[in-house]
């Protein structure tokens, strides 16, 4: 067990399983008490909870729809209330809907962009007035190195990707005389149920394009989230951070 986050309390959106949750195991193994907040959860969810008890730390979910301004205002005034402060906010939450533009209904765009950039958003705008009467906070949106360089299929997701990094550098230059900290992650390839179905060929053509030659595992984005919400990165603030194994350089 760590210490760089201890007796700090982060919310962390899409925390149930993937990234988010690999994010909300790395919070806990360095002292954080974390409140996971998703839309759905996953059959594992409840043991994966029980299989943390030991940490000593507090552990708590919540429903969620991020693209709701007025339920998620409630549900992070409702956690304020109950935790006292909130220090560390990860936007993870995400969908993707990838169609060519020709073909991609008006439903698939809203969608994702709703959830993407409009629920980073609502979170931001509930907990920034929280985090200003603390006078600091962290904040950290996970974006996607689509969000850098676009990708054919993807101009939905691509666009709130990079939507999330214009918002974030905004919202730094709004709080930064509050000591609150926002910045961006921008994974690349990630080893998860969906790459993990690629067949040699698609997995050597998506490989081609990363200088390391490999994907990189969900725990290897969620300590760069750790260092960014902890107090060693004090002096970094509206910047964009990829982990995508050289993939933009």
């Amino acid at each position: 067990m760590g210490n760089l986050l201890h007796n700090k309390n982060a919310i962390i959106t899409g925390g149930a399983r993937g990234i988010g949750r690999a994010i909300a195991e790395d919070f806990i193994a360095e002292g954080a008490d974390i409140v996971i907040l998703d839309k759905f959860f996953p059959d594992d969810f409840e043991s994966w909870v029980q299989s943390k008890t030991s940490s000593g730390r507090k552990i708590s979910s919540r429903s969620l729809d991020v693209t709701s301004t007025a339920e998620t205002e409630q549900v992070c005034n409702e956690i304020a209330k109950e935790s006292g402060r909130i220090d560390i906010l990860v936007n993870n939450a995400g969908i993707t809907r990838d169609k060519l533009i020709m073909r991609m209904a008006e439903e698939d765009w809203d969608a994702v962009l709703a959830v993407n950039l409009k629920g980073a958003f609502n979170m931001m705008k509930a907990l920034s007035s929280i985090m200003v009467k603390q006078r600091g906070g962290k904040i950290i949106n996970i974006s996607s190195v689509v969000g850098l360089t676009g990708n054919a299929g993807q101009s939905n997701y691509s666009a709130s990707k990079a939507g999330l990094i214009g918002l974030s550098k905004s919202i730094a230059k709004e709080l930064a005389s509050r000591n609150i900290n926002v910045n961006c992650v921008a994974p690349g390839f990630v080893e998860t149920e969906m790459t993990a179905k690629l067949n040699a060929e698609q997995r050597t053509a998506m490989l081609s394009v990363v200088p390391l030659k490999r994907t990189s595992q969900p725990s290897e984005i969620a300590g760069v989230v750790t260092f960014l919400a902890s107090d060693k990165a004090n002096y970094i603030t509206g910047q964009v951070i990829a982990v995508d194994g050289g993939m933009v350089m």
